[in-house]
């Protein structure tokens, strides 16, 4: 699948998702938007999951196109929910284990990271602040 048909397949979701009645719970639109988040990471669109990082992250700490260089140095080769939970400031926590390969070597290494989402009331709609996977270390 090319990258511009990942987009656009992301764009739609959010379009279903930002038209979505009010009555949906914020469960089922934060299982919805983790979803869509997920199915990027997955197909290696961290462009389009950057997206879902709550816009005050991306303007604290933006990411350079020598960031996403380096997301196009690896392949995911998996995305499992390890569990989550619910902090006591409404926000969600949910540890994810990832393979990842590297394009050059072909070695392949797990990762875990954990996700951090908050509701967004105004927006109605769910962000993660934690910011994408850091896949080296670092």
């Amino acid at each position: 699948m090319s990258k511009l048909l990942l987009r656009c397949l992301l764009v739609c979701c959010l379009a279903v998702l930002a038209g979505c009645p009010k009555s949906a719970s914020k469960g089922t639109a934060l299982d919805e938007t983790q979803y869509a988040y997920s199915a990027a990471i997955r197909w290696g669109d961290f462009e389009g999951a950057y997206n879902l990082v709550d816009p005050k992250v991306r303007k604290e700490h933006p990411l350079t196109d020598i960031d996403f260089s380096r997301y196009k140095q690896v392949q995911i080769s998996g995305y499992r929910d390890q569990g989550g939970s619910a902090t006591p400031d409404g926000e969600v926590v949910r540890d994810i284990e990832i393979g990842v390969i590297n394009r050059n070597t072909l070695a392949e290494r797990t990762v875990r990271y954990r996700e951090r989402w908050r509701y967004d009331e105004t927006a109605k709609t769910w962000w993660l602040t934690s910011g994408l996977p850091d896949l080296w270390g670092e």
